[in-house]
């Protein structure tokens, strides 16, 4: 990512950062893979002209939050907004730090140049489903947003039964679009930034109507981070329009401040 004046200038203005690396720090970040290929483009960046190191650890927000529970500790959460709340009442992560940065919905997608079958209407959509070979989603029984919020509406179509017989699943911090590509699973059905991070694949769309889950991604402190500075520096900078540019072409939407 080119770094231009304009660029630099309101990463001082907005993260109180400087780039001659004064009182750097290495910043613990446990993040959602939902948002993964967008911190991943953005990382280094503020690195460089921060001075500050990120170290981040991903995985879904449901296994990252049972991690904390067990006692992990980090300087930032990024987790789905329901799951950052959560861990503030909890006391893992500051009351009054929560910051939505980010929005995605769901995605279907199909190895590439593969037929795209219609997803177009409820009926078709559901059509599609039951006709497929195989279907990649994630484990609902891990907590995933996106595999919990699939398994409900299999269930409100009737036909969770016919779907879950042809279930391919990732592992629990993996990608369903990787199935798809290695020829596992005819669909995949995940986070958008998720599926569209994996190359081979083309898109065909959100499910139709109420069958799409929006997911709001929140960046939070941790309840003890000994570098605080540096952790808000790194959640103002997931809220600059050069971060919204990222989220863009990552298949995610920036929340206004």
């Amino acid at each position: 990512m080119s770094m231009s004046k304009f660029f630099l200038c309101n990463l001082v203005v907005v993260c109180g950062v400087s780039a001659s690396g004064a009182q750097a720090a290495q910043v613990q970040v446990y993040s959602t893979i939902g948002v993964q290929s967008a911190l991943e483009a953005l990382a280094p960046a503020f690195e460089r002209f921060s001075g500050h190191k990120l170290h981040i650890t991903w995985g879904t927000a449901a296994v990252l939050v049972k991690r904390l529970q067990s006692g992990d500790k980090a300087d930032v959460l990024v987790l789905t907004e329901q799951s950052l709340d959560a861990m503030v009442k909890e006391g893992r992560a500051q009351a009054g730090s929560q910051v939505n940065f980010a929005s995605s919905g769901m995605a279907v997608v199909v190895k590439q140049g593969a037929a795209k079958p219609d997803i177009s209407t409820p009926e078709a959509y559901k059509q599609t489903l039951l006709q497929a070979r195989a279907i990649a989603y994630s484990n609902p029984a891990f907590g995933g947003a996106s595999g919990v919020f699939f398994a409900k509406t299999l269930a409100q179509m009737g036909i969770a039964s016919a779907i879950e017989a042809k279930a391919k699943f990732p592992p629990p911090s993996g990608n369903a679009a990787v199935l798809v590509v290695s020829g596992e699973a005819d669909l995949a059905i995940q986070q958008e930034p998720e599926v569209l991070a994996v190359s081979g694949v083309d898109l065909l769309g959100p499910p139709p109507g109420a069958y799409n889950n929006i997911t709001t991604y929140t960046a939070g402190l941790g309840t003890d981070t000994a570098v605080k500075e540096a952790a808000t520096s790194w959640i103002a900078f997931l809220q600059t329009p050069e971060a919204a540019a990222v989220y863009l072409q990552k298949g995610l939407k920036a929340m206004r401040r």
